[in-house]
């Protein structure tokens, strides 16, 4: 199997998820409207109770509307509605059929959710650069980051649909009881420094907190590669052990589709 094959492979797939989100609309309109409502919210209240300037609000609030909403919903939510979608409709039948490998697919659903979220940070940085927001780290270890916090997402999302989801009704409420206690102690919607310690000493433990801290110390601290490091291995460590438990979810999930 031709690295070019799998390439045109994982683009078609890519390519064709795409197509349905535009063509459905709604998916793509609350995926760019969420975020960027959580960013005027956020940004308003740093801006009201603290004494940032309002560039200085809108930065910590960018990074904020595009972890805890943005990539997670789009990532997480978006994979697993996808995965279930797809079986519902007898596509996985379909490909069985077809010379399309499973690893193209695999990674074509990769590929859809990684530019999904390319165009938040687009929206979102728009946005918060009208309102005097700058982004002031190195852009390669912030692109570092941003790709292992989307790629964590998108695993997680693989490992969920694959696993615990069956039915598309099961996809909000699997999302929300999931995900949204760890965006939350993560320091997404309230900053850390309101925690108290015990909980602090909780939330280090999940990999929110680290796409948080990693990324509002690059943004905006201009953090090097060693003042991020611990953020970065533990993002690292997460990411990789999503993207292989993702793989692995989507293999059983195969071979029960075959036997049925």
């Amino acid at each position: 199997m031709g690295i070019k094959r799998v390439g045109r492979e994982t683009w078609a797939v890519a390519r064709r998820i795409l197509t349905e989100l535009i063509r459905r609309q709604r998916s793509l309109a609350f995926w760019g409207f969420f975020p960027v409502s959580i960013l005027l919210l956020i940004g308003m209240i740093l801006t009201g109770r603290t004494d940032l300037t309002i560039p200085e609000a809108f930065e910590q609030a960018a990074v904020a509307a595009l972890v805890g909403s943005g990539f997670f919903f789009s990532g997480v939510g978006g994979t697993v509605s996808t995965i279930v979608a797809e079986r519902e409709q007898g596509t996985l039948k379909r490909l069985f059929l077809s010379p399309m490998s499973g690893l193209s697919y695999f990674l074509g659903i990769f590929l859809a959710y990684i530019l999904v979220a390319t165009a938040q940070v687009v929206l979102v940085a728009g946005v918060a650069a009208y309102l005097g927001a700058r982004y002031h780290g190195n852009v390669l270890l912030g692109l570092l980051l941003f790709a292992l916090t989307v790629a964590g997402y998108v695993g997680a999302g693989f490992i969920l649909g694959t696993q615990l989801a069956r039915r598309t009704d099961d996809v909000n409420a699997l999302v929300a009881a999931v995900g949204l206690p760890f965006v939350i102690i993560g320091g997404t919607f309230l900053p850390t420094t309101l925690f108290p310690e015990n909980l602090l000493a909780v939330a280090k433990y999940t990999p929110v907190y680290h796409m948080n801290q990693g990324l509002l110390g690059v943004a905006i601290q201009g953090y090097s590669w060693q003042e991020v490091g611990e953020n970065l291995g533990y993002l690292a460590v997460f990411t990789g052990v999503m993207v292989i438990g993702g793989w692995l979810s989507y293999l059983q999930m195969v071979q029960r589709e075959r036997q049925l």
